[in-house]
């Protein structure tokens, strides 16, 4: 339910521009499409610049800070050397052997608990090693309408392909098939099996899979089967898995053989368009199938009552033969979208009719479209929490801090909340009652401390209304203000339809990337990977990280003169000195000239005066050299020193 989507897929393509790793995924992404064989996968997950981007992409994911069986973090790792930490990694790769697996139980809602398996951070980057590697080559050959833990795309592009299914090919049934505790149960040998078929037969590769699906739990013992959740590569292997289920469905509709071959056209989002061969399909005793699936959550559409139980009977039948998977009796069911609804990712849904009072010739058609809803379930959940931030706004009295904060955290959630659930068409029927229950308590706790944006006015309070909620709320009169922060009104919300993805949005093309953002602009990338490859000796992982990251923000310039730098003339200077307790973060970095940073750390009267000359700063500059210099304290060193 983030509000920001988008970030992390642009972050992790900023990452592959910054290490030279892009062309590398896409050989691997072009040469999967044409059905190549790969034998030496190890090589490429061992260089240099992979296990570099491997330590980029988890350093910020929240889960790195979060310690395994060996108490170490994401933190313990950046403060290696980076020529120690590829020496490490490589060495690791020649013999795998992992480390035991920390067990983690998460509570679920229906009073059951979710077992998480969580690796050390030396495991976890080993995971990501490998995953950069194996991602492109198995995403060239995943089916369309899988949706779950894949790059670009998201649970709104599946629910998109839900209205899909029931507006536009008027499928009214749903085959809803539970398989029982997937994670647990995945078959260990047809996994690798299913990764040989793919064409990954590099048999060191596999069989350092095979030790990562096996690793120890701690205080349990060496698993079977299953693969553990909490594990980076495990949504990749589960894709995997399923995907010879998503090409199965599709065998028996979709991608069936005509006896006529169909001219090739193209629709307006570029895709392919296949009326004509559907039509002819039609016309046959086939059963008109399709499915949408996100990770182990998936739904089989049909349109009539008979082809669905046929349907049912096949999958669970299929899943146990080829996958060796149960399905739950209790959970999976056949649905008539007409009289019942559906669950699917938060969503309920059924179809109802549309235009019924126009149509009123006996000849014509009833067309039939998705009514959505918040799930039931998700629903209570949402109101035990906005009670709950609620109780939060209302707690603090003159601690004016706390209060901002909860504010913060209340506004944060609803946000998270209507950004998600705007794609229910009848979200604000679901969101109305528990508007006016929150509201009303709210407003009779805070009393006089709760205010209209009229009364604000009125009474000359300041108002702070953060960018986000100015833009999305300021048309609201439901929008409240406690003390002069802004309160999101819950009922304030429209809904939007669900857009399906584009076709050919990939990260691993020039075309597909140019969909999801543009590439380096006005940045000199032979330097950044000149930068990249020769990183400063003795220096920590996170200082040569960061130094990269600089480059790019700075688009290669000073920051205190502007001018551009060239490779030789490039120092990445700490703001507050390690001695003085300063850090290799990216906050307490910045990147300034050689004659730049010989000035910051002078001492010497003659010699400030000589860069001051050859620098000729105007007064913005000296006030930013200042700064920098007052960080330093370096009037009260005799003697120069470098950070």
């Amino acid at each position: 339910m983030s509000t920001t989507e988008k970030a992390p897929k642009k972050r992790k393509l900023r990452h592959a521009e910054y290490y030279d790793f892009q062309s590398i995924q896409d050989q691997l992404y072009a040469d999967s499409l044409k059905g190549k064989v790969f034998t030496g996968l190890v090589d490429i997950i061992t260089r240099p610049e992979n296990i570099k981007l491997a330590y980029r992409n988890i350093k910020k994911n929240k889960g790195s800070m979060t310690a395994g069986t060996d108490g170490r973090t994401i933190k313990d790792i950046g403060e290696l050397d980076e020529e120690r930490l590829i020496t490490l990694v490589q060495k690791k790769f020649k013999w795998y052997i992992p480390q035991s697996v920390k067990r983690v139980e998460i509570p679920k809602d229906n009073g059951k608990i979710r077992p998480l398996g969580i690796p050390t951070i030396m495991d976890r980057l080993i995971q990501q090693c490998v995953l950069q590697v194996l991602e492109p080559i198995c995403e060239a050959k995943f089916h369309d309408h899988s949706y779950g833990f894949r790059p670009t795309r998201s649970q709104i592009q599946a629910i998109a392909r839900v209205h899909q299914n029931t507006n536009v090919l008027q499928l009214k049934y749903v085959v809803d098939v539970d398989i029982k505790s997937f994670f647990d149960n995945v078959n260990h040998g047809k996994l690798l099996k299913q990764l040989w078929t793919l064409g990954i037969r590099d048999k060191k590769l596999l069989c350092i899979i095979s030790r990562m699906l096996k690793a120890e739990v701690a205080k349990i013992g060496f698993p079977e089967k299953g693969t553990p959740q909490g594990g980076i590569i495990s949504p990749l292997l589960s894709n995997v898995v399923l995907n010879e289920l998503d090409w199965w469905i599709a065998s028996q509709w979709e991608e069936f053989p005509t006896k006529h071959q169909y001219k090739e056209q193209v629709n307006k989002g570029g895709g392919p368009r296949k009326g004509n061969k559907y039509r002819a399909l039609r016309e046959t005793e086939l059963k008109e199938i399709t499915c949408v699936r996100y990770a182990d959550d998936f739904l089989i559409f049909t349109n009539n009552f008979q082809d669905a139980v046929k349907i049912f009977h096949a999958t669970k039948n299929w899943l146990q033969d080829r996958l060796a998977l149960e399905i739950s009796s209790e959970k999976s069911k056949i649905i008539n979208l007409k009289e019942d609804y559906a669950d699917f990712l938060g969503f309920k849904f059924k179809v109802v009719k549309r235009g019924q009072k126009k149509n009123k010739c006996k000849h014509h058609k009833i067309k039939w479209t998705v009514e959505s809803h918040i799930k039931d379930k998700a629903l209570h959940k949402i109101v035990h929490n906005l009670r709950r931030l609620a109780d939060e706004v209302v707690r603090p009295r003159g601690d004016k801090g706390a209060e901002y904060s909860a504010v913060c955290k209340y506004n944060a959630y609803l946000l998270g909340i209507h950004d998600y659930y705007k794609y229910a068409t009848a979200v604000s029927v679901d969101l109305k009652p528990i508007a006016f229950h929150v509201e009303k308590n709210l407003k009779g706790r805070l009393k006089k401390r709760i205010k209209t944006a009229e009364q604000c006015k009125r009474k000359q309070i300041p108002r702070n209304m953060p960018r986000v909620i100015k833009e999305r709320y300021s048309e609201s009169k439901q929008i409240r203000f406690v003390n002069g922060n802004a309160i999101i009104p819950i009922g304030f919300i429209q809904h939007r339809f669900p857009f399906q993805r584009k076709w050919g949005l990939t990260p691993y093309t020039e075309e597909g990337r140019n969909l999801i953002h543009q590439t380096l602009q006005d940045v000199d990338t032979y330097t950044l990977n000149y930068l990249m490859r020769n990183p400063i000796k003795n220096r920590s992982v996170e200082y040569n990280d960061n130094r990269l990251s600089l480059y790019s923000a700075q688009r290669g310039r000073c920051a205190i003169t502007g001018k551009e730098m060239d490779i030789g003339d490039i120092h990445c200077h700490h703001k507050t000195p390690k001695n003085l307790g300063g850090t290799d973060k990216y906050q307490n970095l910045v990147l300034v000239c050689v004659d730049v940073h010989r000035l910051i750390h002078a001492t010497d009267p003659i010699v400030i005066e000589r860069y001051q000359k050859k620098l000729k700063l105007d007064a913005e500059q000296q006030k930013k050299l200042g700064n920098l210099r007052l960080l330093l304290n370096v009037e009260n060193h005799k003697e120069s020193k470098t950070a």
